[in-house]
């Protein structure tokens, strides 16, 4: 057992009424991974806020010591000029600046009060190597991809001589490869002697690189698992994480598919960059009644840009093709017009794209659908504040009440205001792209559960996953696409990992 260099004890933080923190007690041995295991809101993040600095000493009760003292910090300063440095789930980079700008902005390099810039980008390139990333220090931060950004902070964390480093949701948004990277690196680090925090909800990356994992569970600490001798116990995690037994991931559904509800034939997309080159080619595609329809497939190969495309051509030039919606050809040319026919689609971007942050839960609900809750022109305030309360109720979403920004939940509850805006728009087809990105297993759960809800009563849902077992549990059919094609098509008795793969690996059209 290594000796601890991290205890923090009964730390209980309060944002007005709302207890976010209750006694929340986690101790780090040094040299190891751990990781902070817990539902959407249990409070993890805001653990990490605090031992990092960002909520200073003073704004909460509780005692933190690392490496035998104890410290009371008062900012991100004083706790990097430990080494402790935390990377948060939206990157503090500046997209526009080169590599070498953002690791050292604020503690640049220079030479009588001047930036020496052949030291800087000496200095970046060998932070670069010792992160595995192959790129120029020159290289504008916008340019790259988010795998590569996130090695970026990583390399800045070393070059303020990081000994605890901080990770939250760090794989959310990478796909497989690049999350493979990341985790190779943190067992890297910790061969250094670097000591890791990593907050996750995929178990199996977790089983792969923690020493140890404590759960929090409505802002508490329910349980501390040894993860070194048998590994990772999933079910107790989960069972930790919950406060109940899920026995299985996937909720039951009886289908019951109909007749075809929606479909696009022979339907190309440019690219907008290049107008010349088809980003989508020739898609044929279909879902029915009652159906739960999966598009797998790798990072780049073009189903974001599919589903925006059909939604109200939200992505591309000169499109092609044709879409009917229960038999008859609908004018898909506007998002305002592809609401009105019947389709809604939830963004894999939910805070960039889906939800006005700085925005209630009650306009956030309603935002899609403002004719419902208004008349003559005139929002009626007290409807929309019932058709609010409603999807709250129904959709289980965690908070102080209606009124509370969108800003202030956790991802999962989030993601339950997305679905609320889309459901209040009653669509018959739902397109969801990547719908439980970054999002705990007990929330996923549900949202499973309004995915079979809604196609229950007779609407079709679309989904869009980079996670294969997530695909093969919810979805009847799966449809495989690779550069910009649709490469393979399953229905789910007959589909798996290895045929959707195989299929990828082929890249033979499917007509």
């Amino acid at each position: 057992m290594s000796r601890t260099i991290l205890d923090m004890r009964n730390i209980r933080k309060c944002f007005g009424p709302v207890k976010a923190l209750s006694g929340v007690s986690l101790k780090v041995g040094d040299g190891d991974i751990h990781a902070i295991c817990g539902e959407n809101g249990a409070g993890k993040s805001t653990l990490m806020k605090i031992l990092s600095g960002v909520y200073p000493h003073g704004s909460f009760e509780g005692e933190i010591d690392f490496d035998g003292s104890a410290r009371t910090f008062q900012g991100l300063r004083d706790s990097e000029a430990l080494g402790i440095c935390i990377i948060h789930q939206e990157l503090a980079l500046v997209p526009m600046l080169s590599i070498t700008e953002n690791l050292f902005l604020g503690n640049e390099i220079s030479r009588f009060g001047v930036i020496d810039w052949y030291q800087a980008h000496q200095r970046a390139a060998d932070l670069l190597a010792r992160v595995g990333l192959d790129v120029a220090p020159q290289t504008r931060v916008g340019n790259l991809g988010i795998g590569q950004q996130q090695l970026v902070e990583i390399a800045k964390a070393l070059a303020k001589d990081v000994r605890l480093l901080i990770l939250d949701e760090p794989t959310a948004s990478l796909n497989e490869k690049d999350s493979d990277t990341l985790l190779t690196l943190m067992l890297e680090l910790k061969s250094r002697g670097i000591t890791s925090i990593i907050i996750s909800h995929k178990l199996n990356e977790i089983g792969r690189v923690a020493d140890e994992i404590t759960v929090i569970r409505d802002g508490t600490t329910v349980d501390v698992i040894d993860c070194r001798g048998a590994g990772i116990d999933e079910g107790r995690v989960v069972r930790s994480m919950v406060g109940r037994e899920l026995s299985d991931r996937y909720p039951t559904r009886v289908a019951d598919i109909g007749e075809i509800l929606f479909e696009v034939q022979d339907w190309s997309v440019g690219d907008p960059a290049r107008p010349d080159r088809d980003r989508i080619r020739h898609i044929n595609f279909h879902v029915r009644r009652g159906e739960v329809v999966g598009i797998a497939g790798l990072m780049g190969a073009g189903r974001t840009e599919f589903a925006m495309s059909v939604f109200g051509r939200s992505y591309g030039v000169n499109i092609r093709g044709k879409a009917q919606l229960e038999g008859r050809l609908v004018d898909l040319s506007s998002v305002r017009k592809a609401i009105d026919q019947g389709l809604a689609y939830a963004t894999e971007d939910r805070k960039g794209a889906g939800l006005v942050l700085g925005e209630s839960i009650t306009r956030n609900t309603s935002m899609a659908n403002l004719a419902a809750v208004s008349r003559r022109w005139v929002m009626n305030e007290l409807a929309e504040l019932a058709v609010a309360v409603d999807y709250r109720a129904r959709l289980r979403i965690r908070s102080a009440d209606v009124t509370q920004s969108v800003e202030k939940l956790s991802g999962g509850n989030q993601q339950k205001v997305v679905l609320s805006k889309w459901l209040f728009c009653d669509p018959k087809v739902l397109i969801l792209d990547e719908p439980t990105r970054g999002i705990d297993v007990g929330a996923k759960y549900e949202i499973y559960g309004v995915i079979n809800q809604v196609v229950s009563e007779g609407r079709g849902v679309v989904m869009i996953s980079s996670e294969m077992p997530e695909l093969l549990g919810t979805c009847d059919r799966i449809y495989v696409m690779n550069e910009g094609r649709f490469v393979g098509e399953f229905p789910i008795a007959e589909a798996s990992q290895e045929k959707i793969m195989h299929a990828i690996m082929k890249n033979e059209v499917i007509q």
